[in-house]
């Protein structure tokens, strides 16, 4: 991935850089649960914890596929379809499903009770992955919404098939949002690279996460661009890997995955919120909320426990379909005054009308004198000029 690298000590291997949104470093012992980090301080998650974990919720992780026999995920992903095949040969493919892995315990972290649909929609190389037909992302989004996925996390963008922008995959969003179903991206890594837009996060619909560090300002390699919702924690977030341990990772990939299971516990709360009512709740109980949005972090880091409260009392969603119910589902007047156009100069239109008279005369006149010119000049055909 541009701009991170991945750095692992002790019992873990060193690997090849990871592509999308991270970067890891340093080892964890192996336990039942992935161990915590600075998050869950700034996320309040043990307030949020308390009337919430996610349960009956199913979070769908459009990655690099799962190793859903980590000690940390046993019993709770449900493995869908590989849309990638052998993946990528490049030695920066991730084909044993290290991100995929760190996302979906990340997720597990902040909604314990929550369960996994992962699909494996990248291998992360940043090379065209349709070996199975189709665009992967769209048939992932598809298959996760035919599946009784309440949310999808997409922590994916940075070189690879995300990065371009793509209408399978918007009409696949489409289709997500007209299933209540909310979906959530990494707003892209290459905020002290060249800051381009990153996609899926910057498609319609979407809510865009960006990445907090531990002083509470964005991270330098979180992707600064308007369409930023909202940001998490996404430095030194302790993950699972797989193969059974753990390291910490940097990026805007977990912060969408924590971004996710705060979302998961929301759903859990009220399972009838639509993807309308969660972006406002996200971005309304947001960190700096009342001071407006910002391009750097969206609205702010996510107050998990506030959001979890707003859940169990939603606003009106205004974006819901509403059914016509003649004249009075138009709008009424509200003594605006009807727009008036200024009349017409009949002077200058009178100008302008022998100026283009004038024009199209000359216009003529030089046609028959290029004809009259050709002919005097033109050989005989047959004579002696004839060539």
């Amino acid at each position: 991935m541009s701009g991170t690298t991945m750095r692992r000590t002790g019992v873990l291997a060193s690997t090849a850089a990871l592509l999308l949104a991270t970067a890891a470093t340093g080892t964890a012992s192996a336990a039942e649960t992935t161990p915590r980090s600075w998050e869950y301080q700034a996320l309040k998650l043990g307030a949020a914890q308390q009337v919430a974990q996610g349960e009956g919720v199913t979070v769908a992780v459009l990655d690099t596929g799962v190793d859903a026999d980590h000690p940390a995920l046993k019993g709770k992903v449900t493995t869908g379809p590989d849309y990638i095949g052998e993946g990528s040969d490049s030695e920066e493919a991730d084909n044993e499903g290290r991100h995929g892995t760190a996302m979906a315990s990340d997720v597990l972290k902040v909604a314990p009770k929550a369960k996994i649909l992962s699909l494996r929609v990248t291998d992360g190389s940043g090379e065209p992955g349709y070996s199975k037909g189709g665009n992967p992302i769209a048939q992932g989004i598809d298959y996760a919404i035919e599946h009784g996925a309440d949310v999808i996390s997409m922590s994916i963008g940075d070189q690879m098939l995300g990065n371009s922008y793509d209408e399978d995959e918007t009409d696949a969003l489409g289709r997500a949002a007209l299933a209540g179903v909310p979906v959530l991206a990494s707003a892209g890594n290459n905020g002290d690279l060249f800051n381009d837009a990153q996609y899926p996060a910057g498609y319609p619909g979407v809510i865009a996460v960006a990445a907090l560090q531990q002083d509470g300002t964005r991270a330098a390699f979180s992707t600064v661009r308007t369409y930023n919702a909202v940001a998490a924690p996404g430095v030194d977030i302790m993950s699972a890997s797989d193969g059974g341990g753990y390291a910490t990772i940097d990026g805007t990939s977990p912060a969408t995955a924590l971004a996710s299971g705060v979302v998961a516990l929301m759903l859990s709360r009220n399972d009838k919120l639509t993807p309308a009512q969660v972006r406002t709740i996200l971005t309304t109980t947001a960190g700096h909320a009342a001071q407006g949005h910002s391009p750097l972090d969206g609205y702010g880091i996510v107050d998990a426990p506030a959001a979890v409260e707003a859940a169990g009392k939603p606003p009106e969603d205004r974006t819901a379909p509403v059914a016509y119910k003649g004249e009075e589902h138009l709008a009424t007047p509200d003594g605006t005054s009807k727009t008036k156009h200024p009349e017409l100069d009949s002077e200058l239109v009178t100008i302008g009308g022998g100026a283009a008279a004038v024009g199209l005369l000359l216009a003529v006149v030089a046609v028959f004198v290029g004809r009259a010119g050709r002919r005097r000049t033109a050989p005989v055909a047959g004579g002696a000029g004839a060539r």
